[in-house]
């Protein structure tokens, strides 16, 4: 695709870097084009018309301190000295520096052709880089949401994990991950990830290494009325404990669809007096849940933002075998299917809707498996102090959204570092109809109140989008049932 002599790196040499200064020197003089860089590219001839195409000569890349730029190169969707459409240019450029962004590697990226000849151009990508290594305090609800905790669990402070969690996402300056978690409080876990995007010369196949270990003293052991039953024994004793590793392939053939496959062991033990409470908790005689599991997913993303989605579509499909080999403790199938659609109406509007369905092939499955509404990222809005749970699941979730404010903050007077000194913030007010339906095939009577029933959600909400694509929203949402409450979430609803 690109020669050696061809692509350039962030070292340009002084010949290279003299030819750059004569390049915007010329261009400033002719007043040919010039293209700013914001949220699109824009372009303003002198003459009554651009050009009708365009060929790429060079690419040169600058800002990339840590990363490789083969990283960079890998999601360009134009190659050098072949002629290009120049509107269709343009967009293609546009997309490439979103693929860029959502390495999740910078802050901001800058894609400016730099014309060397009347259909001749040079391409200067520059990128901000994040702070790549990321230690932070954990202190967190080990609820399933803020409103479970404050109204359900009445605002029990015991319920908090808190611990240490050290994030490297960029370990060899090729999108590496690293992720470490030593957790207390609530549940005590040990978690150590590592993934590497890509093995080979191609960039098309990448591994993933993951291994966890947990307990709990405090365990849900059913649900009753669609709520969470948790019991914990007068002696403290722990309740559960569950160790899980796994391996992950992937292979990207194209730019917008990833396919994975994970192979993983689970060994799951209670304290028999689960058991005695609550006989079903497993499928099986014995308080041990020993399965090694099989799963393939396909992914199909076009996101402008993987945070926070205004334009583009997620297609994902998971297929995944609990019990290989030896099917004594579980033999169960189950599939998924997610489709979002993310639809831009003007440049402050836009739709997202998004449907989700889960099914397992079998009537009963233990419990460290039950899905179902109140689980993420399956939910109802209006219906966040419930669980619903079943073996099919169907939730269609929608939002229109306004964006009123989209400012960047410069904070360099007080931090100097490129990484902190710019807060960006984007704060939409969004108008919220969710609705979906659970089929519970053993109808258990305590739960039959919102079972088997058509249920739907709507309200108001404001999301706000912030430093590193966080993302924090409130809400206030009613219920088919006539339920309403007062939100919030730490992340995107879909």
């Amino acid at each position: 695709m690109q020669t050696k002599n061809q692509i350039h790196s962030s070292r340009i040499p002084f010949d290279l870097n003299f030819k750059i200064w004569i390049i915007f020197f010329g261009i400033t003089c002719a007043s040919f084009f010039q293209i700013l860089q914001a949220q699109e590219i824009v372009y303003s001839p002198i003459t009554p018309t651009p050009p009708e195409r365009v060929k790429v000569n060079s690419i040169f890349i600058i800002g990339n301190e840590k990363t490789k730029k083969e990283i960079l190169l890998r999601e360009l969707d134009f190659t050098t000295d072949y002629y290009y459409d120049w509107t269709t240019f343009l967009d293609i450029l546009k997309a490439d520096r979103q693929k860029i962004y959502n390495l999740r590697l910078f802050n901001e990226v800058e894609i400016t052709p730099l014309f060397t000849g009347e259909e001749e151009v040079e391409i200067l990508i520059t990128v901000k880089e994040r702070w790549y290594v990321l230690p932070s305090v954990i202190f967190q609800l080990a609820d399933r949401n803020f409103a479970e905790w404050w109204t359900n669990q009445n605002r029990d402070w015991s319920r908090v994990n808190y611990g240490l969690r050290i994030n490297h996402n960029n370990v060899a300056g090729r999108n590496e991950r690293l992720r470490f978690i030593g957790q207390l409080g609530f549940t005590k876990s040990l978690d150590v990830l590592y993934s590497k995007p890509y093995i080979d010369k191609k960039q098309k196949h990448g591994l993933a290494f993951q291994l966890t270990y947990s307990d709990q003293k405090t365990i849900a052991l059913k649900s009753e009325q669609n709520r969470q039953t948790f019991y914990a024994n007068p002696t403290e004793d722990v309740l559960r404990k569950n160790l899980s590793s796994a391996i992950r392939y992937t292979f990207r053939r194209t730019f917008y669809n990833f396919h994975f496959v994970t192979a993983g062991y689970t060994r799951t033990w209670i304290n028999p007096e689960v058991l005695e409470i609550n006989p079903n908790y497993f499928q099986h005689d014995g308080n041990t849940l020993n399965y090694l599991y099989l799963q393939y997913s396909f992914r199909h993303d076009k996101r402008d933002n993987i945070a926070y989605a205004t334009d583009g579509e997620l297609l994902q499909f998971t297929a995944t075998k609990y019990g290989i080999f030896r099917t004594q403790d579980i033999d169960e199938v189950e599939l998924n299917l997610t489709a979002n659609r993310y639809l831009p109406i003007s440049s402050r509007f836009h739709f997202a809707t998004g449907l989700t369905g889960y099914w397992f092939l079998s009537k009963n499955q233990p419990y460290t498996l039950v899905r179902g509404i109140g689980y993420f990222p399956n939910f109802i809005r209006g219906y966040e102090l419930n669980v619903i749970e079943g073996q099919q699941l169907y939730v269609h979730k929608n939002s229109l959204r306004f964006k009123f404010l989209d400012v960047a903050y410069d904070i360099s007077n007080l931090i100097t570092l490129d990484q902190f000194n710019t807060i960006p913030l984007k704060l939409y007010l969004s108008a919220n109809f969710d609705h979906g339906y659970v089929k519970d095939r053993n109808r258990i009577p305590e739960n039959l109140r919102l079972t088997n029933r058509y249920l739907f959600g709507y309200g108001m909400g404001i999301d706000m989008v912030g430093f590193y694509d966080a993302v924090l929203r409130f809400e206030y949402s009613l219920n088919n049932m006539g339920e309403g409450n007062f939100f919030f979430n730490f992340r995107a609803p879909f």
